[in-house]
């Protein structure tokens, strides 16, 4: 059986290792680490961690640097300011113990016992157990234990104390959850019923605190009526959902949050979040076209954005492209990306690559939305006509393959 890395890790003589190495230049490592009296395991283990570390860093920020990590434990993990956003929620609501149900490396957990919450946290994984274990040694607050969620006793938990729930259901196959996506959310573990099924026990207990990672194409219907649905996005990147009972919400809605530069934007449409989302009104191509954030269109938020922001509406029915006369202002714009159109043809690689011609493009972009066509392979073919970009010139230009009224079109455009 092969060594299990988390617990080489741990070992005295490669913790201290990991400890002086985390300090050299990274370039160095390599070399610092043959000259330590470690075993050929423990110096792959001590390297691995660092490696880990270094990629973390985008998630966790310096907290990375401090922590220990299973390479799908990182994959699955939460980014901290989410983390951080889903533990408010809890000591909000007066929330002072909350089991972490599939808790992985830790990293919500290391938020809420943050805030001053008491943490128990479980997961069936050993190695994730071990990491969360020492992700959470500077707080007393915070145990981790090994265990099948899937097994809980949620009355038990509840007597002991536990006033919320927060859980990440595992939507993948395979035996370190890293295979293919999970759709059907009653063959998640636990189920999607089965955790909703925990709010009755919290009831019981006087609160009704659960909060649910599920994945970011769920189905409405699947989400309660009197819950909030929430979508966040990091820079254009969809990163979770999430669903909220009434403790820990300020009602029945669906909502999505937006984090672009260290900015976090948040929109929310007060209704029953397992009904179907508000159509936005139909509108002629104008002068500018919008790509919604990610978290806007996975809300079902468009149509509120059309609204609150004055354009005049999507440039086909159910494609997420919205189109205006004029450039909206405010905060919330800020959700939109935008382009200036400048010419709409026919979607046909000929025809594209002759009204590019004429434009000089030293690059482009190809997106699509409602069009059967492998936009990787138009952009390789549309290379050809691209001329050098110098430093006195540059023109990078967009092609969005979609329709336009129910017709297949191509837009020609430029990102503002």
């Amino acid at each position: 059986m092969s060594a299990n890395p988390i617990e080489l890790v741990l070992h005295p003589k490669a913790w201290e290792a990991l400890t002086v190495l985390e300090a050299a230049p990274a370039p160095s490592r390599g070399e610092l680490v043959a000259d330590l009296e470690l075993t050929a395991d423990e110096r792959a283990a001590v390297l691995t961690q660092l490696d880990l570390r270094d990629q973390a860093q985008a998630k966790l920020g310096e907290f990375a640097r401090t922590m220990i990590f299973t390479r799908d434990g990182l994959e699955q993990a939460t980014r901290l300011e989410v983390a951080a956003m889903h533990a408010a929620r809890f000591r909000e609501a007066g929330i002072a113990t909350v089991a972490d149900l599939g808790c992985g490396i830790g990293v919500d957990s290391l938020a809420m016992a943050g805030l001053g919450i008491e943490v128990r946290a479980w997961d069936l994984n050993p190695q994730a157990v071990a990491a969360a274990t020492v992700n959470l040694r500077f707080h007393d607050n915070a145990t981790v234990n090994l265990g099948d969620v899937t097994e809980l006793d949620a009355p038990s938990l509840v007597q002991s104390g536990v006033q919320g729930i927060f859980a990440d259901p595992a939507r993948r196959t395979g035996a370190q959850a890293g295979g293919r996506r999970i759709n059907d959310p009653e063959q998640w573990s636990p189920a999607l019923s089965t955790a909703l099924s925990w709010r009755e026990h919290l009831r019981a207990g006087g609160h009704d605190a659960l909060g649910l990672k599920v994945a970011p194409g769920i189905d409405y219907r699947h989400i309660p009526a009197d819950f909030e649905a929430h979508w966040i996005s990091v820079d254009r990147q969809l990163v979770e959902a999430s669903l909220w009972s009434p403790d820990l919400t300020s009602g029945p809605q669906r909502s999505a949050t937006v984090m672009r530069g260290g900015e976090k934007l948040t929109f929310s449409d007060p209704t029953d979040p397992s009904s179907p989302a508000e159509q936005a009104p139909g509108s002629a191509l104008e002068n500018y076209i919008f790509e919604p954030d990610p978290a806007i269109i996975r809300a079902g938020l468009i149509a509120s954005v059309v609204r609150d922001l004055g354009l005049s509406g999507t440039i086909s029915p159910s494609i997420a492209y919205l189109t205006s006369n004029s450039i909206p202002e405010g905060d919330a714009a800020k959700a939109l990306t935008g382009f200036e159109v400048l010419e709409v043809t026919t979607l046909r690689p000929k025809a594209i690559s002759k009204a590019l011609r004429a434009m000089d493009p030293t690059g482009v972009e190809v997106k699509k939305r409602g069009a059967d066509i492998n936009p990787a392979a138009l952009q390789v073919a549309l290379k050809r006509i691209l001329v050098p970009k110098t430093k006195d010139y540059e023109n990078e230009l967009t092609v969005f393959a979609t329709r336009i009224g129910g017709r297949h079109q191509a837009i020609i455009a430029r990102r503002l």
